[in-house]
This record gives C-alpha cells, structure tokens and sequence, in this order.
C-alpha cells in the first residue's frame, strides 16, 4: 500500500489540492496528514473539511501547534499577526469544526510507524527536529521502526545509528529504500507553507511493501492562494511568504 503524507497544510486549499492530485497520480490510496490544519491561510474550513473526510473513510490525521491554539483560543501569548489568523480561524469555523480539531491525537502509532506533529518525546509541547541532536532525541524516545513529523516546514530525513543520527536532505522525486536495521524519522515538509526558498507545495509518499520513501514538489497557485489572504484581511505578510517559500 502507497500512503500520501501531507504535513503543515495551513488553511491552503490550493496547495493541498495540487499535492492531493499528484500523490494520486503516484497511486497513493491511503492518507496520513501530519497536523497543523489550519493556520496563516485563508481556507480554514475547506481542509479541516477534507481532511474530516478521509478521516472518516480511514485516514490518520494528528494535531498540530496551530490546531491546539485555535481550539484553546489562547492568542496572547502568539506574535499578533499569528493571533489574529487564530481568533480569525477560530471565528470562521463552525461548532462541527471546532470539534473535529479537538478529537486530534497528539500521535498515532500503526503498525511500525509514528505518526506526530512536532517529536516522540513530548508531542504535546511542540518542540522543533530541526537538527540532528533534536532527531536523535526523538527516534530514542519511541520504538517505532520509522517516525514521520512536521511542523518544521521543511524536508528532512534522519536515521539513527549507534545513538547518534544523520542527516539528510532528500532530492525530490527520488525513491529512497528504508533499511530495517536502521530507525528513520522523515518529515514531508510544508504542504501549505514551505520555508526552504522553494514556494512549490511540499509532500511525501512511503510504500509499505517496498519501504521506500519519495519527496515531491508540487508547483501550486500560490498566487491565488496570497489573494485570498488579503481578501480576509489576515496580515499580508503570510501572503507574501508563499511566493517566497520563506
């Protein structure tokens, strides 16, 4: 079986629409979404809407920083351009909404996979793997064979050996096979908000028969997608950003 991983899709119905499409392409039939639904972009409603749907038709989704603060409501302790996307979002979103991002896990184990936001060693806190210290600390806090995370909004892949991990950075559209005598964390990068200088949407696949992993990135109407962040009045510079990739 071939499983779509998006992470970090941020209320960006176009860039999850266009790496949707691709992964289907690639005969991805499962989906895993790896938090933060919603967050800087201007479709709150349409992705927690979709993926509600393929929750309910055997999806994994998990929540994300961005997810728990627009349930908390909590935008005080946020920079204020990232408190008035939350209370926006949290005002946009009907009562059916609200309550879908609050039955989120933190993280989801199947099979010999993890499934998380931020880490394995303290979901909950939101803490990055943005370097190798941070990667090894969290493939030593779980058992799991191969982690997949986000929430640091850029493509990575890691395996840990001898205590220590390595760091790689994947090459788009190049299958990678996962030895077993290895532990793995990989994160697909941001669907709805890339911060590497690359503005094209990013995502990933992993087949489960195979064990080999693949990075995309999928070209999108970022344009349109900045539009409708202005259209909402929400700062202009999370607009800005997605043709940056930054």
């Amino acid at each position: 079986m071939r499983i779509g991983l998006l992470a970090d899709l941020h209320a960006n119905r176009e860039a999850v629409e266009a790496c949707v499409e691709a992964l289907q392409a690639l005969a991805c039939r499962r989906w895993v979404v790896l938090g933060d639904l919603v967050g800087y972009g201007a479709d709150p409603g349409w992705v927690v809407d979709w993926v509600r749907e393929q929750v309910a038709a055997g999806a994994i989704a998990v929540l994300g920083n961005h997810d728990q603060a627009v349930i908390a409501g909590d935008v005080l302790s946020m920079s204020p351009a990232i408190g008035a996307v939350t209370a926006w979002t949290r005002s946009v979103l009907d009562a059916g909404q609200l309550e879908f991002l609050r039955t989120l896990p933190l993280q989801v184990v199947d099979e010999d996979r993890l499934y998380v936001h931020a880490n394995a060693w303290a979901p909950g806190e939101w803490a990055y793997v943005s370097n190798r210290l941070a990667a090894a600390r969290s493939l030593l806090a779980t058992p799991a064979w191969l982690t997949f995370c986000g929430h640091v909004h850029e493509p990575a892949l890691y395996h840990l050996q001898a205590g220590a991990a390595s760091h790689f950075v994947p090459t788009r559209g190049v299958a990678i096979p996962l030895s077993s005598q290895r532990h793995w964390l990989a994160i697909p990068g941001s669907c709805g908000q890339p911060r590497d200088g690359n503005p094209a949407a990013a995502c990933a696949w992993f087949d489960t028969d195979s064990r080999q992993l693949g990075f995309l990135r999928v070209p999108y109407d970022h344009e349109l997608s900045a539009q409708k962040i202005r259209a909402a009045g929400l700062p202009p510079v999370f607009a800005q950003r997605l043709g940056e990739g930054r």
